[in-house]
């Protein structure tokens, strides 16, 4: 274990090991981060660089939610000014209510965990709130669009060419949308796509390690932090090893 994420850090530890037994990995999943790639590289000279799906995911998932925030806060801003209004009047003011039964303010904060599941798997007020939602906020639903595109391109595309073929598709529907967050992580993804195109080779994914590492935070929570290290450690093993 490191302490850090330094890539000079990490690099000196991992030099520890014998080259012979460094060069025997063969693929390293990762994020788009600089000083992970920069650590793969010098660490270990044979392996190949995967850009790790997931974490792709959610940069386009992040930016689909920064539509509906700033949304969220537009409702917020004209539910205020209504109410101000209301109050000058000396009138008493009553939200409107959609045919769900929620505000627009409601409706943009109960969406936010329909927006991260693909349709097929939406409750049925989910489903309910995901129509109404998108009859109000078309933007949205061409976001939502993207994210679930992208989505299907990584879960059901076998082989490399298939995939430089749909992302660069995808890319031109970012193009076409003209959503800015979405366009940056177009560039982004434009500037790793060699090793985002890796993962088509073997599907390799970090999941289980950010699996653990969320177990980790949620034990390390459970304590209100950690004082003693090496105990810590002993019942990391305990538990987990």
């Amino acid at each position: 274990m490191v302490k850090g994420t330094k890539a000079e850090d990490v690099i000196k530890v991992l030099l520890q090991i014998p080259l012979k037994q460094r060069r025997t990995v063969k693929e390293v999943t990762l994020d788009m981060a600089g000083n992970m790639g920069l650590i793969v590289r010098r660490s270990f000279p044979e392996a190949t660089l995967v850009i790790d799906r997931f974490h792709v995911q959610k940069l386009v998932l992040d930016a689909l939610q920064e539509i509906r925030i700033k949304h969220r806060w537009e409702a917020l801003d004209a539910e205020n000014d209504a109410i101000e209004n209301a109050r000058d009047k000396s009138i008493k003011y009553t939200p409107e209510l959609l045919s769900n039964e929620d505000t627009l303010k409601q409706l943009l904060a109960r969406s936010r965990y329909l927006l991260y599941k693909p349709s097929s798997k939406w409750t049925e007020n989910q489903s309910k709130r995901a129509v109404i939602l998108f009859e109000h906020y078309p933007d949205l639903e061409k976001a939502y669009k993207l994210c679930q595109n992208l989505s299907w391109i990584f879960n059901n595309t076998k082989d490399k060419t298939s995939a430089l073929i749909r992302l660069a598709k995808w890319d031109e529907k970012v193009r076409q949308a003209a959503f800015k967050s979405f366009s940056t992580i177009s560039r982004t993804m434009s500037i790793h796509y060699q090793n985002i195109l890796n993962y088509f080779d073997n599907r390799s994914t970090n999941a289980s390690a950010e699996s653990f590492n969320a177990k980790i935070k949620a034990f390390r929570a459970q304590f209100r932090g950690v004082r003693n290290v090496e105990f810590f450690l002993y019942r990391l093993t305990t538990i987990y090893a």
